[in-house]
């Protein structure tokens, strides 16, 4: 059904950590202005980044590829990680473009990348997920599952406290839980369909959505279904926590936010007739979230009233990042655009070329996208630099 994968403040460390407290992650290494080690930024997948970033920046570097970059990339200790469709993951150097190393699976690598503890975990399409050391490329382990593995892995500090988990979805039909060290199975809990996107992590709650239309939740020390949340149709994209509110889009033309803890929907904004691929962000009150209807739609968090939409040339499908009152985002038509958050007027854009699918990664004030043309883009303020 669906084959693809197809969020300025200058935050201080105090307020980074701050807000990964308040995230229910103290122990985790915070997402700071420096780092974008995940997809989304952090475990509730929000799409908030700690950085400011220039008001019309400039192209730094790009780094090509064999194939379509659908992968959205991770940034960490000054290196970024990113998947292509040519079977590869990347590593290359932030600052540059440099590669340093890449590591070779036998399908397309659209899955994003997850870097923690010196690790950086990928799912490819042959249906592995692979951990490899971040320094060098080298293979730790690997775990094979019977489907795709198109979303990004998230991760979550065990319940004990000892050691550290990854969770991921499969087009097996089935949520995955492994240990961070070795890769054994924590739990598996299985649904009714693929599962595309990532699964959203916090509070002792797991919440991801999948083909089988409904928005799962589960529990984090077990694995056990807490609820099954009927979204009304197949929900492609994945979900973000804020609290026990879970947002998402799904096929019927719909964003739903739902009580995790309570299973229950507390409204739904449905502004057409186009389905939403997008993954949503949240900030300052506000869920943003692509759609096939060539919009970005800024709705009310609290009452899911819509406030603005942007109109692009083409579909949606990539995840918005918010930067302060900048939001960062790109689209099909090959564009890659921002746009103000209280407003949704145009800041600033420029043309790639190619469709974008890929959601940025925002750090150290530059923006690091790729696109269906083969190619990373580095953008941000300076001269550019060659690779």
């Amino acid at each position: 059904m669906i084959r693809r994968k197809r969020g300025g403040i200058r935050a201080t460390a105090a307020a980074a950590a701050a807000w990964a407290l308040a995230c229910g992650f103290a122990a985790s290494p915070e997402p700071g202005a420096r780092d974008w080690p995940m997809y989304r930024g952090a475990p509730q997948l929000q799409g908030a980044a700690f950085t400011a970033l220039p008001d019309k920046p400039r192209l730094l570097w790009r780094f090509h590829t064999e194939d379509a970059v659908k992968s959205s990339p991770a940034v960490a200790q000054e290196r970024v990680f990113v998947g292509s469709g040519d079977g590869r993951l990347y590593c290359l150097e932030a600052d540059s473009g440099r590669e340093l190393w890449r590591f070779e699976t036998k399908g397309a690598v659209d899955s994003s990348p997850l870097w923690l503890d010196g690790k950086v975990y990928a799912g490819s399409s042959d249906g592995r997920l692979y951990a490899l050391e971040a320094s060098s490329g080298k293979l730790l382990w690997s775990v094979e599952t019977e489907g795709e593995i198109m979303g990004a892995p998230n991760w979550a500090p065990a319940p004990d406290g000892k050691g550290k988990r990854i969770l991921f979805g499969s087009y097996d039909f089935k949520l995955y839980c492994l240990d961070a060290a070795d890769g054994r199975t924590n739990w598996i809990c299985e649904t009714d369909n693929y599962i595309n996107g990532a699964p959203a992590v916090g509070g002792g709650l797991v919440v991801f959505g999948g083909c089988d239309g409904i928005l799962h939740v589960t529990r984090l020390s077990d694995g056990k279904q807490l609820h099954q949340i009927e979204a009304g149709a197949y929900i492609p994209g994945s979900p973000a926590l804020d609290g026990t509110m879970a947002y998402a889009g799904h096929y019927g033309h719909a964003v739903i936010a739902a009580d995790a803890r309570k299973g229950v929907i507390r409204w739904t904004y449905s502004p057409g007739h186009y389905p939403f691929f997008s993954s949503p962000a949240i900030a300052q009150g506000r869920v943003l979230i692509g759609c096939r209807d060539r919009r970005l739609h800024c709705i009310d968090q609290a009452s899911g009233k819509a406030l603005w939409t942007f109109r692009a040339r083409n579909k949606v499908d990539g995840a918005a990042v918010v930067c302060g009152n900048k939001v960062v985002f790109g689209a099909s038509d090959g564009r890659l655009y921002i746009v103000e958050l209280q407003s949704g007027r145009l800041l600033w854009q420029t043309e790639i070329g190619e469709g974008i699918e890929s959601s940025p990664a925002v750090a150290a004030g530059r923006i690091y996208i790729g696109a269906n043309d083969g190619t990373l883009y580095c953008f941000g303020a300076g001269a550019p630099r060659r690779p």
